[in-house]
């Protein structure tokens, strides 16, 4: 069959799920993946035919988008911060918002001009996504990420090995005050980050079904009457384990900036700020330990 003609019944089949801009967009990725051919080969050779074997993934995949399955879980890849990383269901798909949060990290990195070694701790690391870009684009940097997930951790770790970044993993649970794994109270880290589960249940309705069915809850979902429960206990860990000056960043709820606010001037945290994402939903807070 003809690519072209491949292309089209993508179209009919899911442009009243998803829209004629991100078909087109799945489909790119799609052929890139299985065919090693970017969107231009459309173009060069509009009756370029398939064969069978060719075919056989671009078919799979339709079925799985059909359900709603996100393109990043069919390929098992996705990119962040410009660079490549595996992903799987045990890990959640890195968004561009979290991209924004790894900005304001290396900005804050960049205005310290000490050249000194930055030590980051960075808790519930999923794919390593945050940690990772951190480590390759801070090279004095020493990188320590947890999370309690041990097929999370494997896949992170793999992304460590793929983009060339050594970071020491921890597995081991937040909400377990005495941390038996995790980091002693000698620690002084300099950067601690999260990007920790925030979308109370209450808040499941707004979730599109590619995230709700395929995405792993134990990473979206908090208790509607206890939503900031692991904000609480990373910034306890974070008071005892930044040193003075040291800076605290999380993602947050978008609804919950106040709250976030209020939550760290309780822990006696000074220049807290809270920053707006590309869409203009409060998304990143930081706060300095003195």
């Amino acid at each position: 069959m003809k690519l072209k003609d491949i292309q089209l019944i993508f179209h009919s089949e899911l442009d009243t799920i998803y829209g004629v801009d991100e078909v087109n967009s799945f489909f790119n990725i799609l052929i890139k993946h299985y065919l090693n051919l970017n969107r231009i080969a459309l173009v060069l050779e509009p009756d370029l035919t398939l064969s069978k074997s060719e075919e056989q993934p671009l078919f799979e995949a339709l079925s799985r988008l059909k359900n709603n399955e996100p393109v990043q879980y069919i390929i098992g890849e996705t990119e962040f911060f410009g660079l490549p990383f595996k992903v799987n269901k045990h890990t959640l798909i890195p968004r561009p918002e979290t991209e924004e949060l790894v900005e304001q990290i290396l900005k804050t990195i960049i205005l310290d001009e000490s050249n000194k070694s930055i030590k980051i701790l960075d808790i519930g690391t999923g794919t390593g996504c945050i940690a990772v870009s951190l480590a390759k684009n801070n090279k004095n940097s020493q990188v320590f990420a947890v999370d309690v997930s041990e097929e999370a951790l494997k896949i992170a770790k793999y992304n460590a090995e793929l983009n060339a970044v050594n970071i020491t993993f921890i597995q081991d649970d937040i909400l377990n005050p005495s941390h038996p794994e995790l980091i002693n109270s000698s620690q002084n880290f300099d950067i601690i980050v999260s990007n920790p589960p925030y979308v109370r249940e209450l808040e499941k309705q707004e979730i599109k079904d590619n995230v709700l069915k395929f995405e792993p809850h134990v990473a979206l979902f908090v208790p509607n009457d206890d939503s900031l429960i692991f904000y609480k206990a990373i910034t306890t860990l974070a008071v005892n384990n930044l040193r003075d000056g040291g800076q605290l960043f999380f993602e947050i709820n978008q609804y919950l900036g106040e709250e976030m606010k209020h939550l760290l001037a309780d822990f006696k945290l000074k220049k807290i700020i809270l920053i707006k994402d590309i869409f203009g939903n409060d998304r990143i807070i930081k706060a300095s330990k003195i």
